[in-house]
């Protein structure tokens, strides 16, 4: 009996090739909304967590100021010696990177760029995961002498010397020239949109004497020997820092120690909730759709009020005619849920190629999707349905 209701449906709908189109249409969109936007924001917050990695790992970075406490624009920078103190002291750091950042215009020939100078030590590339491309880093020579030496970013290479190698040509910043020693490995974008590759490194003393032109430093980056000394490393650099920074015990940090792992969650939390709000937007189209499913479905049963009479008349009961045209909408809904899965997969596939995000196929949300899609079929055809089984067969025959 289900077999030949399931006939009688697909039937019905074949009647109306254009009217069935247009009334699955909403499940259609509201399906393939709900998995695209779910399935991108998926992507976008596996990419920004794999671009955070890329900055290093077992990372903290240390900056003067509160980011959002008072004073932090006049908070006092670190020193050379906050440094040599944290090397010193805490013994659980792996790396540490003093940084030191200014901004110039890079000239070689006719080509200029301007670009974001990093001083620092050669600490700075294996904390930050760097890898040379060519070339080599700074000798101990170069870094205590201050000598105008740097390495090179993958975007710098190409907006000053398009595809050649630059290590060994010099480079004008300002009014002095500048020796490429080294060429960085691309790494792309980071986790807040900053283009990794368009910077200068240099000896930070390089920096300070003859671009800055004070002895600051902007941040330190530390890097843990793993990620379960991350806690300690944290708390002792509080603890020194305050010390040194002569911070009393009863007011605040003027400084602030980030724990990258923080960074990500904060970040992949954000575009979780924002995949959340927009999956739940796209899914009230899901519900315009299935009221379109009702819509059409007591279309029909008035149109084939007589049909339904003939069948009670002869014998059928009001549970078969119940689930003939339940069926009938729970068909029109799988088949727009089926579409939607086919849409939503090449929409996916084709906007996370265009704005660089990772396609990450979910079983789950396609497959919930989908049996969302069918109850509302069920859901929404109920109605109809039982509106047609309680007709008076007598009535229905008489029906024009």
């Amino acid at each position: 009996m289900l077999w030949n209701t399931l006939l009688l449906a697909v039937r019905a709908i074949r009647r109306n090739l254009m009217r069935s189109f247009l009334t699955i249409l909403g499940i259609v969109i509201g399906v393939a909304a709900v998995i695209t936007m779910v399935t991108l924001g998926n992507g976008a917050t596996q990419s920004i967590s794999d671009q955070i990695s890329r900055m290093g790992s077992n990372i903290l970075m240390v900056i003067p100021g509160q980011r959002f406490g008072p004073g932090a624009a006049s908070a006092p920078k670190f020193k050379s010696s906050d440094v040599d103190a944290i090397k010193g002291q805490i013994f659980s750091a792996k790396w540490v990177a003093p940084v030191a950042n200014s901004q110039a215009t890079a000239v070689f020939q006719a080509n200029n760029w301007s670009t974001t100078v990093t001083g620092s030590n050669n600490d700075f590339f294996p904390a930050g995961n760097w890898e040379l491309a060519s070339g080599r880093d700074f000798s101990e020579t170069e870094m205590r002498s201050g000598k105008a030496v740097c390495v090179m970013g993958e975007t710098v290479r190409e907006k000053l010397f398009g595809k050649q190698n630059p290590v060994g040509s010099k480079i004008r910043l300002k009014q002095f020239s500048c020796e490429v020693i080294g060429l960085l490995k691309s790494k792309g974008q980071s986790g807040m949109g900053h283009d990794q590759d368009d910077s200068i490194i240099m000896p930070l003393k390089t920096v300070q004497r003859r671009l800055t032109g004070d002895k600051d430093i902007n941040r330190i980056t530390v890097s843990a020997r793993n990620s379960d000394a991350i806690n300690t490393v944290k708390n002792q650099l509080e603890l020194l820092l305050r010390e040194r920074r002569n911070v009393s015990a009863n007011e605040d940090d003027n400084f602030r120690v980030m724990d990258t792992r923080q960074i990500t969650e904060t970040l992949t939390g954000t575009t979780k909730i924002l995949t959340m709000l927009l999956g739940s937007v796209a899914a009230v189209s899901l519900l315009v759709g299935g009221i379109g499913i009702m819509n059409i479905m007591l279309v029909s049963v008035t149109e084939r009020t007589r049909e339904i009479g003939i069948r009670l008349a002869i014998g059928a009961l009001e549970r078969e005619v119940l689930l003939q045209f339940l069926i009938e909408a729970v068909v029109l809904s799988s088949i727009g849920g089926l579409i939607g899965l086919a849409i939503a997969t090449g929409a996916s596939v084709a906007i996370a190629k265009l704005i660089a995000v990772p396609y990450i196929f979910s079983p789950g949300i396609n497959l919930l999707a989908f049996i969302f899609s069918a109850a509302i079929g069920v859901i929404f055809g109920f109605f109809p349905a039982r509106r047609a089984a309680k007709l008076n067969p007598i009535d229905a025959l008489r029906h024009e």
